[in-house]
């Protein structure tokens, strides 16, 4: 038997609440499958945007995996209450993330219009062909989006903005896969991606760095971390 109903004028978080309470109760632990998106949606009365933006907050707080083609898979098992926290803080941070993409990424790729060599041209066009393939299966594209912008920092040739870079690597993924679940952002993403990977072809740093920009500026639309 699944969750039960919810009142229509709930938030996701209220949603994150119920299925953690429903999986708790129902003896789902790490490993375990919820049920399909439909029928979870049914049960909590909700719409399948709703509960898609409550499993994309359990996703990127590491409770659950979502796996394109084989489903929702439980990680962990923690109280409601501490993913809701945890949900609390990233928001709190992801201004500050969002600052440090724009001061490090935007330089990064205008170093690399200047410096990439053939290699890293074709590890860039490796990356963009990947994505492609994943979100013309179905999928996010969240593995290429992520490899695309180490090809980017790989080809800016500076060690000092790369350790600066991983520094952040975790947090950004979280914004990644908070952002790539928005409709329709994939397909916009990666044409960013092609945007920025022109230009940096081209060797010209000015429309690298404004490409870049333009694409942050996009991807860090996240209503659900943003909390609207």
């Amino acid at each position: 038997m699944g969750p039960g109903p919810l009142r229509r004028n709930r938030l996701y978080e209220q949603v994150v609440h119920q299925l953690l309470t429903w999986a708790a109760a129902a003896g789902l632990g790490p490993g375990d499958r919820l049920p399909a998106e439909r029928e979870l949606a049914a049960s909590l009365g909700v719409s399948r945007a709703t509960l898609a933006q409550a499993l994309v907050a359990l996703e990127v707080t590491g409770v659950v995996a979502v796996r394109h083609g084989d489903g929702t898979v439980l990680l962990t098992a923690p109280r409601p209450e501490s993913v809701l926290a945890a949900l609390d803080a990233r928001r709190e941070d992801l201004g500050a993330v969002i600052e440090a993409r724009e001061a490090l990424e935007v330089r990064l790729a205008a170093l690399a219009a200047r410096r990439r060599t053939d290699d890293d041209l074709v590890e860039l066009d490796a990356a963009l062909a990947a994505m492609a393939a994943d979100v013309e299966s179905g999928g996010r594209g969240v593995a290429g989006d992520e490899r695309f912008h180490a090809a980017v920092t790989a080809a800016g040739h500076s060690a000092l903005l790369a350790r600066f870079m991983a520094e952040i690597a975790d947090r950004i993924r979280d914004s990644r896969i908070e952002s790539l679940a928005q409709e329709g952002r994939p397909h916009r993403s990666l044409e960013g991606h092609r945007a920025i990977a022109e230009a940096i072809r081209a060797g010209d740093p000015d429309a690298a760095a404004t490409a870049m920009a333009a694409h942050i500026r996009l991807v860090s639309d996240v209503p659900l971390l943003g909390g609207g």
